[in-house]
């Protein structure tokens, strides 16, 4: 293994953090044909230098949420097998979970701050390498959190929403109980559809599952 050091690309925005990663992982024996400071950059990377390993932040230009989380999640749909680590500040649940889903083998999320030192984070992406599962405690946490109570990202008006669709309401009715437009009703469905993960097909279809998700949870008092 001497010889045979494993190529990885790595993309973080901040470019003081990103040759400072390169210099740690050069130091522990891998070798970093590229590193890239957007998700652009990392998937033409990754093309052009067909890496055994991939580490990414997740908040990248030009918006700063999830680019480069939406990118890993791009590269494993291109490759399953690719081994993707992505190491963040923070755990954007959505993607972490597709992600997570997505494949059993060869996957890591690791939160910056709860890296005890290098070579755990070193030993962490060697155990990734090889086709294991490494996920921040803290992750884990959060996910479950998560899918503990799926309501729990509804805005209070988004509520409000649900439990008159529960009620049986239209959403002109809806519209009149709030005091809002139909146009206003019609984006907080649309926003809680996507809150709460219901895959797109008609309308009438998603609201049934959305009530049939909003009764599942005890929250039905309307």
């Amino acid at each position: 293994m001497s010889e045979e050091r494993p190529t990885v690309v790595i993309a973080e925005d901040s470019a003081l953090l990103r040759e400072g990663l390169v210099g740690v992982l050069e130091r522990f024996g891998f070798a970093v044909p590229a590193s890239a400071g957007d998700a652009e950059e990392l998937l033409a990377a990754v093309a052009e230098h067909q890496p055994q390993l991939v580490v990414t932040d997740v908040r990248m230009p030009p918006t700063f949420r999830d680019e480069g989380l939406r990118a890993a999640i791009e590269l494993r749909r291109r490759d399953p097998a690719l081994p993707v680590v992505v190491l963040s500040q923070y755990v954007e649940q959505t993607y972490a979970a597709e992600l997570l889903a997505g494949g059993e083998q060869g996957i890591g999320y690791l939160l910056k701050d709860r890296v005890a030192d290098v070579r755990a984070l070193v030993a962490a992406l060697h155990e990734v390498l090889v086709g294991g599962t490494v996920v921040d405690p803290e992750v884990v946490r959060r996910l479950l959190a998560r899918r503990r109570d799926p309501l729990a990202k509804l805005t209070a008006r988004e509520r409000e929403t649900l439990a008159l669709m529960a009620a049986g309401r239209s959403n002109a009715a809806i519209a009149r109980e709030l005091v809002v437009t139909e146009a206003t009703v019609g984006k907080h469905i649309r926003n809680l559809f996507d809150k709460l993960e219901l895959p797109p097909a008609a309308d009438d279809h998603r609201r049934v599952l959305a009530v049939v998700t909003y009764l599942q949870e005890g929250d039905g008092e309307g």
